[in-house]
């Protein structure tokens, strides 16, 4: 096979040439992307889009008048069921700052009184060694006197729009070495600490709540080709597999950090990231452990960093030629970032491995154009919140409900007061929205962060239990958990957007709640169909089913079924598939591997897609405002 980091540069090792995974080169992307960046500045786009969403928002009030009362007396008929035995999924964590500072602070104290003793680091004489007493002796730290305040690490108003701050809190005590032995993977002591905070502090109090899971980002930079198997031999050897969480690979925007000292390209930046999952993938015998990780543990990449830098223009040059030690653009870095992680998941649907989603973080802040971009490329987005900046992008979000992990209290204390925060807009308006945490180290006080970020919500907004259930639903359909997991948690037919795929019981969200969000959505896009011209052609790329494709759907799922009856009263159907028939279970196995691979088949579809999503918004306001648009 042809292990290629899609830059400029290829190898045709195997003679499989490129064309097996066609996707747009980075000309052609630039060519869209600045047509959908011009389109959502046309002044009749913005009022088109502006005129639905405020409709949304008063449709949404007309159902809360009008049913309310049903969905509540709904909510009630489920004996010892709310909203804390709803399963929900934290999509936007950080494990360098996922756990609380008391959490910190009660580790810390406890190695300091009963493993003093331990090796934490060495001298440049290899016959003396540092010990965690001596290294906290050397740095003046008395664990009898240690608070969490004097920590420092929570968030306060001095890091409002100050980044800068809000990087150097990860310093316990203002002391880089401290938070070198404490929360990273890559020290002296193999990372020993930071897997014991995480296994015996994070993931325990999550275990303690049965109905609380997380998808933990940790870092891969691109410094060298190393660091993939370093990560894999990290989780390896503490044993970090929990069933409460999936991780994922951040990658962070931090070439401008690394350059001259590890890498001298961003073209060497993209090989050190993508190569050795290529070797994985061709070869999963060449790293045994790497392989393990990747397909069990891992659902997906994230990219982070500071989103109010000023960018560069796109350049059309490739990355072999970004030689210098300025930052790329933000847009390159998706682009790049997106076409590696296509092609690779491309090759391994192929062979029938997992696929990962790209879920970066975009409209924290900055430029609104970051949501545009993140709009062509990305399965979902951490934050988001810019989109209310631009009404052509948030409607976008709207009509292809794209994920976003929105983080309430840290936008608080980064870049916008919480009650500035778009996230109920967002919600009532039917955009596919969930609530995350971001950094607990620095913003919550509690030992549920997670809950005490729908506890503030839930104030702030007046959030009834559907509302916030849905809310739960919607994280566990964002996240990475595997389609088994996500039967357990919503049902059987929970990848179903009607009413038909929800079970009461599991969601303990109303049929009426699903039923709403699923006719308004479908009434909206017949509305731009019809405006367009194309009435019941089903032209315009729906991301929900339509009534007909999903009674085909559960036909084909109970065809396979022991006895295909119709369906129960309550519209859902109860499959064991350790019970199918044996002769069919290589059907029942393409089935589930084509809704597990969703954020591959059913995102690439979009992306295809996405020109005549523009086109239908344009033919729905002016004519002439498509006069340089052309219909591919």
């Amino acid at each position: 096979y042809q292990r290629r980091v899609h830059g400029d540069r290829c190898s045709t090792r195997r003679g499989v040439r490129r064309s097996l995974f066609p996707i747009p080169e980075a000309k052609e992307f630039l060519q869209d992307y600045t047509t959908l960046l011009n389109i959502c500045e046309q002044v009749s786009v913005k009022q088109l889009a502006s005129a639905r969403l405020r409709l949304l928002d008063d449709k949404f009030e007309l159902h809360n008048a009008l049913n309310a009362w049903k969905e509540g007396t709904d909510a009630e008929q489920e004996i010892h069921k709310d909203f804390h035995k709803c399963y929900k999924v934290d999509t936007h964590v950080h494990m360098a700052a996922g756990m609380t500072a008391r959490q910190l602070l009660e580790f810390l104290i406890e190695k300091a009184h009963n493993h003093s003793d331990d090796i934490v680091n060495a001298t440049k004489d290899p016959h003396q060694i540092i010990t965690l007493g001596q290294f906290l002796k050397d740095n003046e730290i008395d664990p009898q006197q240690l608070n969490v305040d004097m920590l420092n690490v929570l968030a306060d108003a001095s890091m409002y729009e100050r980044f800068d701050k809000f990087k150097m809190s990860y310093n316990l005590l203002g002391n880089k070495e401290l938070r070198s032995l404490l929360m990273r993977p890559d020290n002296f002591m193999g990372g020993r600490y930071f897997a014991e905070i995480i296994k015996h502090k994070v993931f325990k109090q999550m275990e303690k709540d049965e109905y609380t899971f997380a998808e933990n980002r940790i870092s891969v930079y691109g410094k060298r080709r190393g660091e993939w198997h370093e990560l894999a031999n990290w989780f390896h050897t503490h044993g970090m597999a929990s069933y409460h969480n999936k991780w994922l690979v951040q990658i962070p925007r931090a070439y401008n950090a690394i350059y001259g000292k590890k890498v001298n390209s961003f073209q060497e930046l993209l090989e050190n990231l993508f190569l050795p999952l290529w070797d994985v993938s061709i070869d999963p015998s060449s790293d045994p452990i790497l392989d393990r990780f990747l397909n069990f543990h891992m659902s997906g990449f994230d990219c982070v960093d500071n989103e109010a830098v000023v960018d560069l223009p796109f350049p059309e040059d490739p990355p072999s030629t970004w030689t210098f030690p300025e930052n790329p653009p933000y847009s390159y870095w998706m682009y790049y970032l997106w076409a590696n992680i296509t092609v690779l998941n491309m090759y391994r649907a192929q062979h029938h491995r997992c696929t990962w989603d790209f879920r970066p973080h975009s409209g924290e802040a900055g430029a609104t154009e970051h949501m545009a971009c993140t709009f062509m490329v990305a399965n979902a987005v951490n934050h988001g919140i810019n989109a209310r900046k631009n009404p052509a992008i948030e409607y976008l979000y709207y009509l292809g409900q794209v994920g976003m992990a929105v983080s309430p209290l840290s936008n608080n204390t980064l870049f916008l007061e919480y009650g500035k925060n778009p996230f109920f807009q967002f919600f009532k308006r039917g955009l596919n929205v969930s609530l995350s945490t971001d950094d607990p180290l620095q913003f919550h006080h509690t030992q549920e962060p997670l809950v005490e970020e729908y506890s503030g919500a839930a104030k702030m907004w007046k959030l009834t239990g559907p509302d916030m259930c849905e809310i739960a639903r919607n994280s566990v359909l964002q996240s990475g958990f595997s389609h088994d997991i996500k039967k357990q948690w919503l049902g059987d037919l929970y990848f179903l957007s009607s009413s038909r795929g929800n079970q009461v019981p599991r969601s303990h969200l109303p049929d009426i709640r699903i039923a709403f969000r699923y006719e308004l959505y479908h009434d909206e896009v017949d509305y731009l169909e019809s405006l367009a011209g194309k009435t019941g052609a089903h032209w315009f790329a729906r991301a929900y089913y339509t009534h007909a494709q999903e009674e085909a759907l559960v036909a084909d799922i109970l065809k396979h079924s022991p006895s295909p009856n119709d369906l129960p009263s309550d519209g859902t159907a109860h499959l064991q598939p350790d019970d199918w028939p044996t002769p069919q279970v290589a059907n029942v196995d393409l089935l589930s591997e084509l809704i597990a691979e969703t954020g591959t088949l059913n995102h690439l579809h979009r992306q295809i897609n996405k020109r005549q999503h523009i086109i239908a918004t344009l033919e729905a306001t002016q004519p002439s405002f498509c006069l340089d648009v052309e219909m591919e």
